[in-house]
This record gives C-alpha cells, sequence and structure tokens, in this order.
C-alpha cells in the first residue's frame, strides 16, 4: 500500500478548515485508515471541528476490541459527533460549528467506507471514475431528483448547503459502503474544494496519468488552485495493492 495527502489553504480563505489523517500502518484492529474532515463554522470553529473530529476517531478506533470495520468506524465516528455536538453547546465561540467527513480502511481485497456531507471517495481505474459516496447536500437532492443537472449543480450558489455534518445534532446519520478493489484501482478521497473546481473527467485523468501518485495530489490541488481555489483544497490518494507480491 501507498498514499500521498495534501492540503492546503486556496486561493481565497484566509484559514484552513479542512484537516486529512493518512495511516498505511494498523491503527486498533483497523489494517490502515484514511479520514479527511471539511470543518465548518467561524472564527476558528471549522478548524477545531475537524480536528477534533479526527482526533476522537484515531483514539476510539485504537481502544476498539471489535474486528468489524464498520462498526468500529460507526462507533469512532458516532463519538465523534456526540463530542463536538457537545463542545458547540458549551462554548458559544463554537456554537453551531461541525464538520464533514469521509473515511476509508482496506482490509484485503474490500474497501470499508463512510461519509457525511459532501466530502467525498472515488475509485479510479484505467476504465473510469467512480463516486463512491453520495453528497449530503441540498443541491445533490435536487440532482437526484432531476431538478438539476450535474452542471448546473456545480455552478449553482447554494452548492454549499449540507445537509448532515458531525456536530449538528446529537445523532449523526453515517453512509457506509464496501467496495470490492482490483489490483490497478486507485482510490482518491477529497474535499468540496476540490470536486467544486475539477470536473470528473479531469479528475480522472491526472489521477491515471503518472505512475507516481504524489504528482498526482500535487497537479490536482494546483489544478484547483488554477480554476480559482475558492475554497480549501484536500486530497488523499491511495494505491492499496502497490507492494503486494503476486503468486506464480
Amino acid at each position: 500500500m501507498k498514499s500521498f495527502s495534501l492540503t492546503d489553504v486556496g486561493q481565497v480563505r484566509s484559514q484552513n478548515q479542512d484537516y486529512v489523517y493518512a495511516s498505511e500502518q494498523p491503527i486498533g484492529n483497523l489494517p490502515n485508515l484514511f479520514v479527511l474532515a471539511d470543518g465548518m463554522g467561524g472564527h476558528n470553529a471549522g478548524d477545531f471541528a475537524s480536528r477534533c473530529a479526527v482526533s476522537v476517531i484515531e483514539a476510539s478506533v485504537k481502544k476498539d476490541m471489535s474486528f468489524n470495520p464498520i462498526k468500529i468506524m460507526r462507533h469512532a465516528i458516532e463519538e465523534a459527533n456526540e463530542k463536538i455536538h457537545e463542545l458547540a453547546k458549551e462554548d458559544a465561540a463554537k456554537a453551531g460549528m461541525g464538520t464533514t467527513l469521509v473515511a476509508v480502511t482496506v482490509v484485503g481485497y474490500y474497501a470499508y467506507v463512510a461519509n457525511v456531507g459532501d466530502s467525498r471517495l472515488y475509485v479510479s481505474d484505467e476504465q473510469g471514475l467512480v463516486q463512491i459516496t453520495r453528497d449530503h447536500s441540498w443541491i445533490a437532492e435536487m440532482v437526484m431528483r432531476g431538478e438539476l443537472s450535474k452542471e448546473e449543480a456545480r455552478n449553482h450558489p447554494d452548492k454549499n448547503i449540507i445537509t448532515r455534518a458531525l456536530g449538528a445534532s446529537e445523532e449523526v446519520d453515517i453512509d457506509f459502503f464496501d467496495v470490492q478493489l482490483e489490483e490497478k484501482n486507485r482510490i482518491l478521497l477529497c474535499s468540496d474544494g476540490l470536486s467544486n473546481m475539477i470536473a470528473d473527467e479531469q479528475i480522472q485523468e491526472i489521477i491515471q496519468s503518472s505512475e507516481d501518485i504524489e504528482q498526482s495530489g500535487r497537479q490536482l490541488v494546483a489544478i484547483a488552485n488554477t480554476n480559482g481555489g475558492r475554497d480549501n483544497i484536500s486530497v488523499i490518494l491511495i494505491e492499496p495493492f502497490t507492494n503486494e507480491v503476486k503468486e506464480c
């Protein structure tokens, strides 16, 4: 396994409220763990929320004795939601804070994915790019109902209004996915600062254009900035089977 992660403030924002976490090594009973969070809230609240979420999730996974990856991630994300929600109620400066979250662990030939909000996970191969997660946003719901096209959604002024976030309420609704992987798959986790700035077709082209995922990751961030960089930009790229030794 090989991974590369990068987060960038972008061209407009003065503060980076995204937070990325990447471990190719075991964390508790998970063989690896990758998490990307995009915080929201005034002043330092969004930055705090994203960092808090990842910190709580890491600590929870380390102590969880379960061997079921979905149960481990569910428990950790629920703990993070509870912590952020409590802190937001206790501190007026943090009122209304929250964060999106997308996380994945690769176990054998399966990726176990969790998401809340509009940060995304894609799986890429030579044939194409597939978005695994579903955006929890008002605009995404309009696209699903056929009220907007994907292109109209990309440029809609309300595209940043999300319908789910960690910390928004006492309980959190989490989507889970399990994806069977193949040898040549690459996995991309990203914040909407990337997906709003680059079309999926170009994301796919960049991911597949280089054998070096670090080069691809840096190019994705650079082009998002060139296209306007209107939000913080974060990426995690994973090659699950880079070091796999094939049997004769």
